[in-house]
């Protein structure tokens, strides 16, 4: 059955967007993955550290799906609703939950983790990273790169200059806080937004793509989506992401 644009406004605009899990959009949205597997990599990864951490976790949703955790495991979050969700999840396989506000300092001591991971962090604090890793530990992360959903973000405010996730700056960065880059790969990945509901949808939950949105505020571009995505099919746009793993020298490597 068919919904109207007012029926998909109403349903996208109430659903809870708790959490960094898009089953949500199962259907209605699509997304390509990178091909490098970062779950996958991680995992292995962790399976060879003793104390790590996971810096922005969201909903703990990254470490809970890992077969193991190294004996030392803590997750930090700042938005409240996601550090509810990643509590339940890692905490019955021990590891520590810590409330965050994601600006430095880390509240952890010098040289306590020989792995620390994030995926899609806001901004990477990359000293303070040096610091909390031992000599030999690594950062591992899969990151937002430049003109991410630029689709999405032209349709609704225009043009925006998204270069400052350029991986290329985050190697001059690390480089900068004594860290040695030793893995950096980029891709950009097709997306497809099959109604407008998914559209709402992901801009209420990944809400750097279009800041300040509401439906409300937006009501007319959403229509005249609405209508092109009926005559003429999904919207497409491109994510961009890039893996990085930076290491601090000294030490052995986890």
């Amino acid at each position: 059955m068919r919904h109207t644009y007012d029926d998909l406004v109403r349903e996208a605009s109430t659903v809870s967007v708790d959490g960094w899990d898009f089953s949500w959009l199962d259907g209605r949205a699509s997304e390509e993955r990178p091909s490098w597997g970062y779950a996958r990599l991680l995992a292995g990864r962790m399976a060879g550290a003793r104390a790590a951490l996971d810096i922005q976790t969201g909903g703990g949703e990254i470490l809970a799906g890992l077969p193991s955790l190294p004996p030392v495991t803590v997750a930090t979050e700042s938005w409240p609703p996601n550090l509810k969700l990643a509590a339940s999840r890692l905490r019955p396989r021990g590891a520590w939950v810590v409330a965050d506000d994601d600006e430095p300092r880390l509240p952890f001591r010098d040289g306590v983790f020989d792995l620390v991971s994030s995926r899609h962090p806001v901004a990477t604090w990359w000293a303070e990273i040096a610091r909390v890793l031992r000599p030999g530990g690594s950062y591992f992360s899969q990151q937002v790169g430049p003109w991410s959903v630029a689709e999405l973000t032209d349709y609704f405010i225009g043009p925006y200059d998204g270069s400052h996730r350029d991986p290329d700056k985050a190697r001059e960065a690390a480089e900068s806080a004594g860290l040695e880059v030793v893995d950096l790969r980029f891709e950009r990945l097709r997306m497809e937004f099959r109604d407008v509901g998914a559209v709402i949808y992901f801009l209420r939950k990944v809400i750097w793509i279009v800041p300040g949105f509401s439906a409300e505020r937006y009501q007319d571009k959403l229509r005249a989506l609405h209508e092109r995505i009926e005559a003429e099919g999904p919207f497409v746009a491109h994510s961009s992401r890039f893996l990085i793993e930076a290491r601090r020298p000294g030490g052995q490597a986890a």
